[in-house]
């Protein structure tokens, strides 16, 4: 797996099932991620290969989490620990925080605000001043879009985005709040338009509804009224799924750059009305800035 530039993450987590949907949703996202489900695999795992971010269970079999942070710091002193449990208590936390975690959350955990702990950790193990973060740090990576293609047909964009949903409620203990859209690409696998949920409901509309959405004094003249009738939405979407993605999507996102500020992102998203926005960094499209993603931000802040 190539790890350059990576955030390297240990997730320590007895439970199978959120120990292996949490590493694929934070590998989505960009970061290297490997998962053991015991303290004494923490341990051999941070042995044998450099960490920077360790994600623990406060309650596991054997070894329980707070005797794997006194291990994990008596063998790797600057290793940022986030505590991450369902069966903690404030004196566990305050354990933990006397111990050396960098911060504990509960379970169930958004994969959103883990990730942005994540990155704050990185950061604090790096020695990086605690600076407002950019819009590459808050970003999210274009590896957790789903793809496809101009020539693919909708039905197969509606099947990747049930895919999604599928994984994202794999388990009961991580909440992800993924942005629903699929990117689409063309030959050169450059990203050059979105497919979001309105694109499917406003394709489901009959041609004259949307002649007269888009010129509304024919509409006046004209009072046609939507189609409404019992069965229409359904010969309206089996209609639909066998368009091309071409003919339905939305056009690309206005970008951004990645060293942007994060006050700058904000008013880009509220002055044009829109809900997302590219990132490049270097010529280069890299990830996708969304306003839930500065809410989170906002979220962060206020629990400092």
């Amino acid at each position: 797996m190539e790890t350059k530039g990576k955030i390297r993450v240990l997730i320590v987590d007895d439970e199978d099932r959120f120990r292996e949907t949490t590493a694929a949703i934070l590998a989505r996202r960009g970061f290297s991620v490997t998962a053991v489900g015991s303290g004494s695999e923490a341990l051999e795992s941070i042995r044998k290969d450099d960490v920077d971010v360790v994600v623990l269970d406060i309650r596991m079999p054997g070894m329980d989490g707070h005797e794997a942070l006194r291990e994990i710091k008596k063998s790797k002193p600057q290793t940022k620990v986030i505590m991450l449990t369902g069966h903690g208590t404030p004196d566990s936390a305050m354990v933990g925080l006397r111990d050396g975690v960098f911060d504990y959350l509960t379970k169930p955990c958004d994969i959103e605000l883990l990730s942005l702990k994540i990155r704050d950790a990185f950061g604090r193990e790096r020695g990086v001043s605690e600076g407002e973060r950019r819009v590459k740090d808050v970003m999210v990576p274009l590896s957790s879009y789903s793809t496809v293609h101009l020539e693919s047909t909708v039905g197969d964009a509606v099947e990747l985005i049930l895919q999604s949903f599928e994984q994202a409620m794999g388990t009961t203990t991580v909440k992800e709040t993924g942005q629903r859209d699929v990117l689409v690409l063309d030959k050169r696998e450059q990203v050059i338009g979105i497919l979001k949920f309105m694109d499917l409901l406003e394709g489901l509309q009959p041609p004259y509804m949307k002649l007269l959405r888009n010129r509304p004094s024919m509409a006046d003249s004209i009072h046609l009224e939507p189609p409404s009738h019992t069965g229409m939405f359904t010969v309206m979407a089996r209609d639909i799924l066998k368009k091309r993605v071409r003919d339905v999507m939305s056009g690309t996102p206005p970008t951004i750059q990645g060293n942007t500020n994060l006050m700058e992102a904000a008013n880009k998203l509220v002055e044009l009305g829109l809900q997302s926005l590219l990132v490049e960094q270097h010529e280069e499209v890299v990830g996708i800035i969304r306003d839930q993603d500065l809410f989170f931000e906002l979220a962060t802040i206020a629990k400092s």
